[in-house]
């Protein structure tokens, strides 16, 4: 038996890259599993095919992190085509870097509104279809834990905040033995980010362990234990991928 037999799960944000990966991780561990994506149709798509060629259960849910009403909405349309949503990973987010001093007020609101906001909103609305005993795990970065460039006081930020959400929400929500936990991915392999990108020299010159960039299915891995029952104890927990580089 495969440790999420029978269990449901709704990934924010999987149409590639992290999100992706976690979802067909997610599926090959057993789970029925919704994704969301904006623009990303065919890559949506795409995850799902392969998700029901392995024989697993996979549906896609166009859904805007930056409008509430259209995560809850995701959150609901999930939950009626899974039966109920026992994971949740709030993984979709944006990277938005520069001097403060060219910021604007939209540049907060907007990313300040995907990569909190959404995830807020998404765990109000899983709630009422979330049995006890339920799993939540967000996608921060190891960036809300040390700025090691200048331009960065948006986004670590937003994940910092994400960071002491997962915190509150795990005392909050003990009692109903919903876990909830945060994982903070460094220098990742992915189209927004890849190993052979501008500045990949630059990042994994801060790294400790020469591995170099992450996999997003080394990712994947970890959101897959935290979802899993062998996790039952572990909440409150911040994971950090990322080679050593916030040593």
């Amino acid at each position: 038996m495969r440790p999420l037999d029978q269990k449901t799960a709704l990934v924010t944000g999987g149409s590639r890259g992290i999100g992706a990966a976690i979802a067909r991780r997610l599926a090959r561990d057993g789970a029925a599993v919704a994704i969301t994506y904006v623009n990303g149709a065919a890559a949506a798509e795409a995850v799902v095919r392969a998700i029901e060629g392995q024989g697993g259960k996979a549906l896609a849910i166009r859904a805007d992190n930056a409008d509430p009403a259209a995560v809850a909405a995701a959150v609901g349309r999930a939950a009626e085509a899974l039966g109920r949503i026992d994971i949740l990973v709030n993984n979709a987010g944006i990277f938005h870097a520069g001097p403060i001093a060219e910021f604007s007020a939209a540049d907060f609101d907007r990313t300040m509104a995907i990569n909190v906001r959404a995830a807020f909103v998404a765990v109000q609305a899983v709630l009422p279809v979330m049995p006890d005993g339920g799993r939540i795990v967000s996608i921060g970065s190891n960036l809300a834990l040390r700025a090691p460039t200048p331009g960065l006081s948006l986004y670590s930020t937003s994940k910092a905040a994400i960071a002491g959400l997962t915190q509150a929400l795990a005392r909050e929500l003990g009692p109903r033995r919903i876990t909830v936990n945060v994982v903070h991915p460094g220098s990742t392999d992915t189209d927004m980010n890849p190993a052979d990108g501008p500045h990949a020299a630059d990042q994994r010159a801060l790294m400790a362990n020469p591995a170099g960039y992450a996999a997003p299915e080394e990712v994947a891995d970890v959101v897959a234990h935290l979802a899993s029952p062998g996790a039952r104890s572990v909440t409150g927990a911040a994971w950090t991928i990322d080679n050593g580089a916030n040593l």
